[in-house]
């Protein structure tokens, strides 16, 4: 079994997590009143996190193991998209989560900053396309 086939449907899982959290669990969030929202959006949050580093990862590493194994350079790009989403969460994502989590515990003004966490959250989505696209080109 080659590992490249993995690495494909890791990184399509991710971008199938992603674009739930964007368009299935978001829209539904921003339906709750201000302190519901703030109480479903905290879990949430840290388990869609640990799970799509989790996912990264994984795919990284199946995507590494191919490369390394004599194949494609396409590999090792879309082993970097699919990573980028680590930087991109610690820098663009996390200080907006800890904004919302410094949030009272009734909710104010929480509503605004989910909302912004939402688009940011697109951008999750867009790694991972972009690295499930060049891992299907690369086994193409």
């Amino acid at each position: 079994m080659h590992p490249g086939p993995v690495a494909l449907a890791l990184a399509a899982a991710f971008l199938g997590a992603a674009l739930y959290s964007v368009l299935v669990e978001q829209p539904a969030r921003l339906a709750l009143d201000d302190r519901a929202l703030v109480k479903e959006w905290t879990p949430s949050d840290r388990r869609g996190v640990a799970m799509l580093a989790i996912l990264a990862l994984a795919s990284a590493i199946f995507a590494l193991i191919e490369y390394r194994a004599g194949a494609d350079v396409l590999w090792l790009v879309g082993a970097a998209f699919i990573m980028a989403s680590w930087p991109y969460t610690f820098f663009v994502v996390v200080p907006l989560n800890n904004r919302l989590l410094d949030e009272s515990g009734d909710g104010a003004g929480a509503r605004g900053l989910v909302a912004a966490w939402g688009l940011l959250e697109w951008g999750q989505a867009a790694l991972g396309l972009i690295a499930t696209a060049i891992f299907a080109s690369a086994l193409g």
